[in-house]
């Protein structure tokens, strides 16, 4: 075989991973629109769409699985992991939201280092329902949303080694804390806040009704 033929096939090789590159890339971008898309109607209420959204999501997650036999180290770079992250976080929110549990990376067909990654990103959008369930006066719910990010939080850091064993989990769960502390105190205050509200109000209907009965307060 000479240069020029030797040459040519290496040329030709190379412009077939370029486009398997170019189509992983697609489906990537593709599945972290509507990974963030199916988060959105979770927050919206939505939860059908949702569940529709990520169906469409997991396709071609599933379709990356072909792209890469031609090309299999393109299918653990870290962009593609950051897809199955960003799929993982928007399935594990769905879950909480439809079903009241925990859905398992086995479950969801999802790796397990962007499914634990995915899971300490879940902390952020419980914080932003628990401050819309504050804004409608559903403290209960807010209370609630507390919990599971402390829940996440605890058993994400009561597992020394998963801290060194998942690249960037660290810094999530510094992050993580900082957003759970502000939401304590949010969560605290408006409670609070609700309190006195419901006090003032028993104490106007307690005036009310003894200015009816002819009583005097004392």
């Amino acid at each position: 075989m000479s240069l020029r033929e030797t040459l040519t096939r290496i040329q030709e090789s190379l412009a077939k991973r370029d486009a398997v590159r170019q189509d992983v890339q697609t489906a990537v971008r593709k599945v972290t629109r509507q990974a963030k898309q199916a988060i959105f109607q979770v927050h919206s209420g939505k939860l059908e769409e949702a569940e529709n959204t990520l169906n469409e999501a997991y396709n071609l997650l599933a379709s990356l699985s072909d792209l890469a036999k031609e090309s299999p180290d393109l299918l653990y770079s870290g962009t593609v992991d950051s897809a199955f992250e960003e799929y993982a976080e928007a399935q594990i929110f769905l879950h909480l939201a439809k079903e009241k549990r925990f859905v398992g990376f086995e479950e969801i067909e999802v790796p397990m280092i962007p499914y634990v990654l995915g899971l300490a990103d879940v902390i952020g959008e419980l914080r932003r329902r628990a401050l819309d369930s504050m804004r409608k006066n559903e403290n209960k719910k807010a209370v609630h949303m507390l919990e599971l990010m402390e829940t996440i939080y605890v058993e994400l850091t009561n597992l020394d080694e998963i801290q060194f064993l998942v690249p960037g989990l660290r810094r999530k769960c510094d992050v993580a804390r900082r957003v759970i502390e502000a939401t304590r105190g949010d969560v605290t205050v408006d409670v609070r806040r609700s309190q006195l509200e419901n006090s003032i109000r028993e104490l106007k209907r307690t005036l009310e009704a003894r200015r009816k009965h002819g009583s005097s307060f004392s």
